[in-house]
């Protein structure tokens, strides 16, 4: 029996970050008290990735277990790997609320969060807390307050930090609510950003004895030739995958509907079209040579089936699961075999 119409009626209620937060506590709870343990394993193939192996091609985007507070709730949905973070090296509160607003006539979300989380320290307190085993995707970012020519210390703490407890780290550059983030997509000091994290992971592989794959997340509003450059520069520097897409600034599918002026990045249906550009402009350029994660859009199995089609070998979802429920888990899963 499907519940979650009742609760989403119940928390659409509410203020969008309220009803977050009491959603991540009850999923905590629920998990705790064992509620969670009946949920049915989702049937379909595992997929080899990145050298690892995923028991399902599904997984959640970060964004929504920020401090990866809730791991061993998300695992039970039934996903085939969970990303948390974004994490940064210190603790930070983020932008000033409301800053999480519903599009509900489109499906969409727009949020400008901006990194809160308590620190990759307290990250790795709740990571090593928690009971799952499965592939568990840890993604880094930098503190809202310092300079891009800094940035590189950022990402490196925060590397060094999560490595012995990440089956892979994702590269957060495209967040829109990062003051100047999404200008180290630019080539040259993406190239050095890419270089910085590659010596990095050899030495910590060498350091701990297994290596952990690093993935690039990236933007949708990227141009086609932005697009071509990244993909050489992932080649080059012999990155082990990218996630496509992070959320978009644009509003042309929005525009009129009530929030659709707010700032931030919009997920959901919207950028659906988007991303799924971006995974094929990725697919034509990458030849294979390295893996893409496909996410942005996931409302149905048919989305899902739409992103691999364009080129993902993996899918993860987010609002999806917000205007959905944890039967998008099962449904995605149906769908791809």
């Amino acid at each position: 029996m499907n519940l979650y119409p009742i609760a989403k009626s119940l928390l659409f209620q509410l203020e969008a970050e309220r009803a977050h937060d009491i959603t991540l506590k009850g999923l905590k709870i629920s998990e705790q008290l064992g509620l969670l343990s009946f949920t049915s394993s989702p049937q379909c193939e595992a997929r080899e990735v990145m050298g690892l192996s995923f028991p399902n091609p599904i997984g959640l985007a970060a964004g929504l277990d920020k401090n990866g507070a809730v791991i061993d709730g998300m695992a039970a949905l039934g996903f085939g790997f969970i990303e948390v973070g974004t994490v940064t090296p210190r603790p930070q509160p983020g932008n000033p609320k409301p800053r999480l607003f519903r599009l509900p006539e489109a499906n969409g979300i727009i949020n400008r969060f901006g990194f809160n989380n308590l620190g990759v320290d307290q990250l790795v307190k709740n990571v090593k807390a928690a009971k799952f085993s499965g592939i568990l995707g840890i993604n880094i970012g930098k503190n809202f307050d310092t300079p891009n020519a800094q940035a590189v210390n950022d990402y490196l703490t925060c590397m060094g930090k999560v490595y012995p407890h990440a089956s892979y780290i994702t590269v957060n550059i495209s967040s829109p609510n990062t003051k100047n983030l999404r200008d180290l997509q630019e080539k040259e000091a993406l190239s050095a950003l890419l270089a910085a994290l590659k010596q990095s992971q050899q030495q910590l592989a060498q350091q701990h004895g297994r290596y952990v794959p690093v993935a690039l997340k990236i933007a949708p509003d990227l141009t086609k030739a932005q697009v071509v450059e990244i993909a050489e520069l992932l080649m080059h520097h012999q990155i082990d995958g990218v996630i496509a897409t992070n959320t978009t600034l644009a509003r042309d599918l929005v525009k009129g509907l009530p929030n659709a002026d707010e700032k931030g990045g919009l997920s959901g249906t919207p950028v659906r079209a988007q991303s799924t550009q971006v995974i094929q402009q990725l697919a034509t350029e990458l030849k294979g040579a390295l893996p893409i994660i496909g996410v942005g859009g996931i409302s149905s199995g048919q989305d899902a089936i739409e992103k691999v089609a364009a080129g993902a070998s993996l899918v993860q979802v987010y609002s999806g699961l917000i205007y959905q429920g944890p039967k998008l888990v099962q449904d995605v899963c149906k769908a791809l075999g």
